[in-house]
């Protein structure tokens, strides 16, 4: 045989797809799981479609999820995520998607690994890459996972089933703390470009906010524009890099990984126009953001990107927090981004030590779109 075949689901989880796999159906080694998902979301691929393997060309279509047993007390299921670069053999451990955190609980009750009596389900989450824990709430009909509803979300077509997601202390996933540096606006020194304002926060995932007018920038450019701007995305990538330095994620700024931090371009409210022709209305958000993930522009929004986002707003004298309006509900945050917008709750406070993120809540669905067996070629 040149293929072999694993069991799997194809899944997507909010505005992300990726392969789900049992963790007893891959090896405990790593290093051993990297050519197997390599091969079977078809990278690396010069031409960036994939069309070799289950990815999309893209870093939100580019992902996989392992579920086994859990190795924290307070959790039913542990889930490690893996990030595939599209045109490069490298798969990212080092961060979590929470998009595809949605699809976690669902996963987890289809496949047996949580029982759930009918109506609301609570799966209790450990998140492997992070050391963090999730809270999963979806309803749960005839012992599986219900995916027919009226809740629908930005960049996704029709309507599903709510997911609540609760993630519980997202600050200093990576990093020392929720601000690495101490400081709520740092200031980059830029070969090239010169000083820069940057905020660098830690919740969920590391990130770094930038105000998108110290770039020469509205915050309204589409994906497709940022991306064919060449000079722009060689300077971001250098000051992600320069980011990644001083949050402690290397040592170098060659040393910082592809997926982490991700770079931001924070806007406040503004008219622009999403991916499907709409024109945002600004009274009806509070903050406008511009995301990259995996050296490519989101076409919507890194779910723990939106999170970041939602707590950097209520952090005082945070670039993000200086742009964005205040709403009725200072917890929770209205994020504009390509396709959309979402509402984020996020529950911040300052402590003596520092601004500490108590949690921060997202709403989601997801589906099972497919189920079996996976090719890994041989």
């Amino acid at each position: 045989m040149t293929q072999r075949f694993l069991p799997a689901v194809f899944m997507r989880g909010g505005s992300s797809k990726g392969v789900f796999f049992q963790a007893r159906h891959l090896p405990a080694d790593r290093a051993a799981i990297d050519p197997i998902l390599l091969g079977v979301l078809g990278s690396p691929d010069p031409y960036g479609r994939q069309l070799d393997g289950m990815g999309g060309g893209l870093s939100s279509l580019s992902k996989a999820v392992i579920i086994g047993p859990p190795s924290h007390p307070e959790a039913d299921v542990d889930y490690t995520f893996a990030q595939v670069a599209v045109d490069r053999p490298v798969v990212d451990w080092k961060g979590n998607c929470g998009n595809l955190s949605a699809a976690v609980g669902p996963f987890a009750v289809d496949e047996g690994l949580v029982r759930a009596a009918e109506g609301e389900a609570l799966v209790r989450i450990h998140q492997v890459n992070t050391k963090k824990l999730i809270h999963a709430r979806f309803p749960v009909r005839a012992g599986r996972a219900e995916t027919r509803g009226g809740f629908a979300i930005a960049g996704v077509a029709g309507s599903g089933a709510r997911i609540r997601l609760d993630f519980l202390a997202p600050g200093g996933s990576q990093c020392a703390a929720l601000l690495p540096t101490g400081r709520a606006v740092d200031v980059l020194e830029v070969p090239g470009h010169g000083r820069l304002r940057a905020s660098l926060v830690d919740a969920a995932n590391p990130a770094v906010f930038l105000d998108a007018r110290d770039l020469g920038l509205t915050g309204a450019e589409s994906p497709e524009a940022i991306e064919a701007d060449a000079a722009l995305m060689a300077l971001l990538d250098r000051i992600r890099r320069i980011a990644g330095v001083a949050m402690g994620l290397a040592a170098t700024e060659a040393a910082v990984g592809l997926a982490n931090p991700r770079v931001a371009l924070v806007a406040g409210p503004l008219a622009a126009r999403t991916l499907d022709g709409a024109v945002l209305d600004p009274a009806a958000h509070d903050v406008t953001i511009r995301m990259l993930s995996m050296e490519r522009p989101h076409r919507a929004v890194p779910m723990t990107g939106a999170m970041g986002l939602a707590v950097a707003c209520r952090i005082e004298g945070s670039i993000p927090q200086a742009l964005a309006r205040r709403g009725a509900r200072p917890e929770e945050i209205r994020v504009a981004h390509p396709s959309g917008m979402l509402t984020v709750g996020a529950e911040v406070r300052q402590a003596a030590a520092g601004w500490v993120a108590d949690s921060a809540v997202v709403f989601r669905t997801a589906r099972r779109l497919m189920q079996g067996e996976v090719a890994v070629p041989g």
